[in-house]
């Protein structure tokens, strides 16, 4: 079986081209977060990993990327851009279209930002105002507030794990359905393909799943309190022995002679 970190380093030779330290910080939170999220076979970790490794691009598309040009987006958003004329004012505009196109949707309230700043992000590209909030509370991170904490290296893949099973991927994956697991996540079958080639790659590596690190406390050993003088155990009075009446006499008659001779 291969090591975790040997993979992820080798299966993501960029990863730390977008976020610092990156690759470094999956590897360290890697055990605890697979130990708390029941990811305890290497098919579990490897319909994870696959998911995680397509969605960011193993690390390169950490951002959803929103900067479109008025065809692309005629393509992708059929029915808010209908035409040239409709796209044009949000070309080459992210912010702007983000707004556009995920305002009243996934949670993001209308007329406000919500579209850009809960956009698309970290490993699993987590989208919406709802959907920051739903990971907020299974991670116990400020997400709402503080969104860009998906793409912390010390929270990217408690991030990224926890939604993947909060979308619901967990049994679809135990049960080896790629297509379920992409549906659960992906909301369709966007990049199938690619997903089941990294599934392959994944597989292939034969990934061990890291151990949580176990803590064994080492308390120090206390002298028992003193008792209160009512219960401390007593240590008997030594008595001198009782002499037998046997000897009483014997010591009477020496007495007797002793005084005679004098």
């Amino acid at each position: 079986m291969t090591d975790f970190a040997d993979a992820l380093m080798r299966l993501w030779p960029n990863g730390d081209e977008k976020i610092k330290g990156l690759r470094a910080g999956m590897i360290a939170a890697a055990p605890d977060v697979f130990a708390r999220h029941q990811i305890n076979t290497a098919l579990l970790l490897a319909h994870v990993m696959a998911q995680i490794s397509h969605e960011c691009g193993a690390g390169l598309v950490v951002v959803e990327n929103l900067s479109y040009t008025a065809q692309r987006m005629m393509e992708v958003w059929p029915k808010r851009f209908p035409n040239v004329a409709a796209a044009v004012p949000y070309q080459k505009n992210p912010r702007a279209l983000a707004n556009k196109v995920y305002s009243g949707r996934m949670g993001n309230r209308e007329g406000s930002d919500d579209g850009w700043n809960f956009r698309g992000r970290g490993g699993t590209q987590t989208t919406g105002r709802d959907g920051y909030a739903q990971l907020a509370q299974v991670t116990g991170l400020d997400l709402v507030n503080k969104p860009e904490l998906v793409n912390d290296p010390k929270y990217f893949m408690e991030c990224a794990v926890a939604d993947f099973i909060v979308c619901g991927c967990m049994q679809p994956a135990k049960a080896d359905d790629l297509k379920g697991v992409t549906l659960a996540l992906n909301g369709g079958y966007v990049g199938l393909e690619q997903r089941a080639q990294w599934l392959r790659t994944w597989r292939a590596a034969s990934v061990a799943v890291p151990k949580a690190r176990v803590i064994v406390s080492s308390a120090p050993v206390h002298p028992p309190p003193d008792l209160p003088d009512h219960q401390a155990p007593k240590t008997p009075s030594v008595q001198p022995p009782k002499r037998s009446a046997l000897a009483a006499f014997l010591s009477a008659i020496r007495s007797i002679f002793t005084g005679r001779k004098s």
